[in-house]
């Protein structure tokens, strides 16, 4: 720089810099933390709570810590792609043990840094070696989707997905739109658990949209990441199973911060499906660059409880048990919250939120009753009106209820 100009380089760039929009979530979750309400309640950020409130440590998860402390030998790197022991463990949990996709190995398994550590892997890879094509994803979807993928490059665009005048898939929408994508076109489709909606295809649905992806020559990318929460473990996988058939090529990503309760572990899985395992193990290949020029390798210590978990049959069928009192949990209180809404004298059929599945609620709030709901409630929703359900309980249900009729009557 010239001498008149007495600063550096990095002190001109940083001098430039306007402040960064805050992320939604995250910045509603950082709202809820300053407030001093006691009756606050945070509905926005997407973490399962148990009756009392709390985000509890699965009881199988801390057995498995004990036993993996125990045995510790060693804090040395794991592998670029994870251990081979974790990726029979997420293929076996996604397909069952003997899916042609296991018993072919047309599948190549990386661990990723949570479910959307493993859609950017999904995404550099794509963009890198496919530049050009687009990724679809539904319309509304979670809001970190878009960013993703537009972070890696990728053009992104959306499909007709939800009905919000009669709160239920528009499903010949999505099926029309789907039939006029191009071979090639990557469609990223919720596994189970839609978020935001909270609506699934059913296993008919989930076999038209699988005859469309094999017909159009489609790429699907499956976001699983609430396995087991909707209606089990093996049912919420129809959707999955649909769209793998012989030949077809797909992603899934997947992440075990709800099912395992491993939210700040950051463990999730990006399997890569390939046409025949020469497919799949070149793929595996262009994976791991990707991995190694971001993050380098994994951390090992979700994973590894993950894989002492699912490999051990006692160990499974307890956790499986787990994630089913979650489950019936979250639709106790989407039935709770029904009623309440109904005993607090509101006239508009709010019983779509009984028939959703998952964590999460559509609920039709509009973004004003949204900042009424912060500013005089304390509750915080976000804009779009989607209600993490599973942050509910019977001790904030009826102030919760309470507030919303408040609203709703204004």
């Amino acid at each position: 720089l010239p001498a008149k100009h007495p600063v550096t380089n990095e002190e001109l760039m940083l001098e430039t810099l306007s402040m960064a929009t805050a992320d939604p979530i995250i910045g509603l979750t950082e709202a809820f933390g300053k407030d001093s309400n006691p009756e606050k309640i945070n509905l926005g950020v997407g973490v399962y709570k148990d009756e009392n409130g709390n985000t509890p440590v699965f009881a199988t998860v801390r057995d498995a810590q004990k036993r993996l402390l125990e045995a510790e030998t060693t804090k040395n790197y794991a592998p670029i792609e994870g251990t081979a022991e974790f990726s029979r463990a997420v293929q076996g949990l996604l397909f069952g043990e003997d899916h042609e996709i296991v018993r072919t190995s047309r599948g190549a398994t990386v661990q990723s840094p949570g479910g959307t550590g493993a859609l950017r892997i999904a995404a550099d890879f794509v963009h890198k070696l496919f530049p050009g094509t687009r990724v679809l994803i539904s319309e509304p979807s979670w809001a970190n989707h878009p960013k993703v993928f537009e972070a890696a490059g990728m053009d992104v665009a959306t499909y007709p997905y939800f009905d919000s005048a009669r709160n239920e898939l528009d499903f010949s929408a999505m099926l029309n739109a789907l039939k006029g994508l191009s071979e090639g076109d990557i469609v990223l489709l919720h596994g189970c658990c839609h978020n935001p909606t909270g609506v699934d295809p059913t296993e008919e649905e989930w076999r038209q949209i699988g005859d469309v992806v094999q017909d159009r020559g489609l790429i699907p990318l499956v976001d699983f990441a609430y396995q087991g929460l909707g209606e089990g473990i093996d049912a919420d996988g129809v959707g999955l199973r649909e769209l793998s058939r012989p030949g077809v090529e797909l992603f899934v990503a997947s992440s075990f911060s709800k099912n395992f309760g491993l939210y700040n572990e950051r463990v999730g899985a990006l399997t890569i499906v390939g046409e025949s395992a020469e497919a799949a193990t070149t793929a595996m290949s262009h994976a791991k660059i990707c991995i190694r020029t971001n993050y380098s390798n994994p951390p090992a210590q979700g994973a590894a409880l993950v894989t002492a978990i699912l490999e051990d049959a006692e160990q499974r069928a307890r956790w499986e048990n787990e994630v089913s009192g979650m489950r019936d949990r979250i639709k106790e209180m989407r039935s709770l919250f029904v009623e309440t809404l109904k005993k607090k004298g509101i006239e508009r059929d709010f019983s779509f939120i009984a028939r959703q599945r998952g964590m999460f609620s559509f609920s039709g709030l509009t973004s004003d009753h949204v900042e009424t709901l912060r500013s005089r409630y304390s509750i915080y929703v976000v804009a779009s009106g989607r209600i993490n359900v599973a942050g509910t309980t019977r001790d904030n249900m009826d102030h919760l209820c309470e507030a919303i009729a408040d609203v709703l009557r204004d």
